[in-house]
């Protein structure tokens, strides 16, 4: 039964991080509609905050889910949470005004938020030992395919039927992948095996105690600078190419590249982490971040700037990927999506500071370089962070999930 179980519990999860990129990554691809859009009088300072709103209300999601997913189970906290994004994204294709687009933005964000710490801890605990920092890429690389529906879908549609098009098809979830989830995601088998023995589960306070709390502090700032790089990058990328003199069309490939980069990159350097252990690796992508951002301010030839760009994601959206496994595999089973919860939760915060930070710069005028020295320096800083991070053992020993069965049963 482990056979058919791993793959269906990475393939909903993928499916539903895929909704959960759409979804976030979306805005991005319709920042320059909404800086036009009639009477709205929006500005780079406002759209930026808007851009903030569902990354706040991810934080709140993401930290409610980690403290009690432990408790209640990853299935349920799943299954909420892709109906509430999905009702919520319907909502924001129905504003009227960018204060009510932005509030729909916060709610949906409280749902995206919640799914992720338990899709992470599903997605581990259901992967061959030896393959979880692969098998969490591989998932996760469900984010930057949504990243690329998103731009993709913003190129084919955004000209003739306008932005909230785009938000309709955030809503497709409920239709599409809350059905699936219902029919065939199991409940975590440590879960499980832990929910008569309330002395195994660590949960929030046991993180912030002896050997632990050093991690979850560095864990937990990291994130940030992760996320501040993930969510600034492609929140604004496409507006500051069009503030380089890039068409629309331009600008948003370059959304394209950054994604289709973080997809390939991320599932290559997990492959690299579960050979040499996650510390090095992410350390290494949150430099090539760095270096990569830092060559942008150049502007190279297009060919160079297409790879620098990609290589951009690896270390944006695809060290976050890596940061998630790393983080998954440092904790046992019983606080893992406590752990991813409290990490997450932290990190929105960068993620709400990065919309903000690229809104401020772009606003500010200070020139096209200093777009991106913005995003270089938390780049510099996640490096370093990880650098003091523990290692942890490539191979945790843990209960086998081949007794669960669909809905938590066994």
């Amino acid at each position: 039964m482990a056979a058919r179980t791993g793959p269906t519990v990475v393939a909903i999860c993928f499916l539903t991080i895929v909704c959960d990129g759409y979804d976030l990554i979306v805005y991005g691809s319709v920042v320059p509609s909404l800086l036009a859009e009639p009477d709205w009088h929006l500005g780079p300072a406002g759209a930026g905050a808007i851009g903030s709103y569902a990354l706040a209300g991810m934080l709140i999601g993401a930290l409610a889910a980690g403290a009690v997913t432990d408790l209640v189970g990853r299935r349920v906290i799943m299954l909420a949470g892709i109906a509430w994004f999905s009702v919520a994204m319907a909502l924001c294709a129905l504003a009227p005004t960018p204060e009510l687009l932005g509030l729909f933005r916060f709610v949906a964000g409280l749902g995206l938020g919640g799914v992720l710490p338990s899709a992470i801890a599903l997605t581990v605990e259901y992967a061959p030992p030896g393959r979880r920092q692969l098998y969490n890429a591989l998932m996760f690389a469900g984010y930057s395919v949504g990243g690329v529906l998103a731009a993709a879908l913003a190129l084919a549609l955004v000209a003739e039927h306008g932005w909230r098009v785009m938000f309709w098809i955030g809503a497709s979830p409920l239709v599409l992948v809350l059905p699936l989830a219902v029919a065939f995601l199991p409940e975590s088998a440590s879960y499980l095996a832990a929910k008569d023995r309330p002395a195994e589960r660590v949960g929030l306070r046991g993180l912030f105690s002896g050997a632990q709390l050093g991690p979850t502090l560095l864990f937990g700032a990291a994130s940030f600078c992760g996320l501040l790089l993930v969510y600034g990058l492609n929140t604004w990328l496409p507006q500051i190419m069009r503030a380089a003199g890039y068409p629309l069309g331009s600008a948003l490939q370059f959304l394209l590249v950054l994604n289709v980069g973080a997809i390939v990159g991320a599932v290559g350097a997990s492959a690299l982490a579960d050979r040499f252990g996650p510390k090095p690796v992410t350390a290494a992508a949150f430099l090539a971040a760095a270096g990569c951002l830092l060559l942008l301010t150049q502007r190279p030839a297009t060919a160079l700037l297409m790879g620098a760009v990609a290589v951009a994601g690896l270390g944006s959206v695809g060290t976050q990927i890596l940061l998630n496994g790393y983080i998954a595999a440092h904790y046992p089973a019983t606080a893992r999506a406590s752990a991813l919860g409290w990490a997450l939760g932290v990190g929105r915060a960068g993620a709400i500071v990065g919309p903000l930070l690229g809104g401020w710069v772009l606003a500010a005028q200070l020139g096209f370089a200093w777009n991106f020295y913005g995003f270089a320096v938390p780049a510099l800083a996640g490096a370093l962070l990880v650098a003091f991070c523990p290692r942890v053992p490539r191979v945790r020993r843990e209960p086998a999930p081949e007794a669960v069965e669909v809905g938590g049963r066994r």
